[in-house]
């Protein structure tokens, strides 16, 4: 298979700076080598140049750096649509997790030309589904998903072409444990589909692999898989911007990622949120490179 990395070192849609090096630490971890010993021919990108705005002005407190987070995601986009075209699998290397607006737009948009229905499974502590109203922050890394899912700004929804990217009925999430209360009322309303640490708890975690396996195959053609490094518990993964105790562990995610893998319906991918100035040894950034490995196909055995 053609991997085709694209680096996203953006992180204006966060309150901690740090994640534009997680592009970097990633490459550093060893990726490109460990994907290729699984056989794929791996194609590295760097779509954008994003220059350090931190003496800027924010702009809107209820969308902070609106203005070069669309710009770069809309450059981003551009690139994902050719990367599907070219039927390549697209992995996204970020950064914050705004640029899951470039991603799923760059998506959508190859998606439709082939009247393909997409899913995204979204793996992250929180929901990212807050808007201008809702948000407790104004950083636009909590309202990506739900601008995907067409709820929020106008700049954000209409990012590369107008309309939403995904239906929220064919987003299901997993690991959450942190959720603003404006933005639970919008994802009960969107319906998407939540599996949160405490279902996790109640139910065994083989039970909740296999709704969740079983809902993309009864809803989708294509899989996006969505991974924020703050899923993870701490123990596992410290460099992160908003670590949260009680998360997954290392060995569900891994296994996860290997049973998405297994559905043959997992088309592109995108891992945000390493931050190497909170990162121990670049642990994080090596657990990243073992998550893609097990998503294109590594097994223990």
């Amino acid at each position: 298979m053609n991997v085709h990395i694209f680096e996203m070192p953006l992180d204006f849609g966060a309150s901690r700076h740090g994640s534009d090096m997680g592009p970097s630490a990633i490459r550093l971890a060893g990726i490109k080598e460990r994907l290729e010993g699984l056989g794929h021919r791996v194609l590295y990108s760097n779509p954008v140049v994003i220059h350090p705005d931190d003496y800027n002005h924010p702009g809107n407190p209820k969308a902070k750096y609106l203005e070069p987070i669309v710009k770069a995601c809309t450059q981003l986009a551009a690139e994902l649509e050719k990367s599907v075209a070219a039927q390549e699998f697209p992995l996204v290397l970020g950064g914050d997790h705004s640029i899951a607006l470039g991603t799923l737009a760059g998506l959508a948009a190859a998606d439709q030309k082939r009247n393909i229905e997409l899913g995204v499974l979204y793996v992250d502590a929180h929901g990212d589904f807050n808007n201008t109203e809702t948000t407790p922050t104004g950083n636009i890394h909590g309202e990506c998903l739900a601008a995907s899912c067409g709820i929020g700004l106008p700049d954000l929804t209409n990012l590369y072409f107008n309309g939403r990217k995904v239906n929220p009925h064919n987003v299901c999430f997993v690991g959450s444990r942190d959720l603003d209360k404006g933005e639970r009322m919008l994802m009960k309303k969107a319906g998407v589909t939540v599996f949160t640490m405490s279902d996790i708890d109640r139910q065994g975690f083989p039970s909740i692999l296999k709704q969740v396996t079983d809902f993309f195959k009864k809803r989708v053609d294509a899989v996006h898989v969505s991974f924020d490094m703050d899923v993870l518990d701490p123990m596992f993964a410290p460099g992160t911007g908003i670590p949260l105790a009680a998360g997954m562990t290392n060995r569900e995610a891994l296994l996860l990622m290997e049973e998405m893998c297994g559905t043959g319906m997992v088309r592109s991918a995108e891992i945000v949120e390493v931050n190497p100035v909170l990162d121990i040894r670049n642990q994080t950034a090596q657990l990243a490179v073992e998550l893609a490995a097990r998503l294109l196909g590594d097994t223990i055995y």
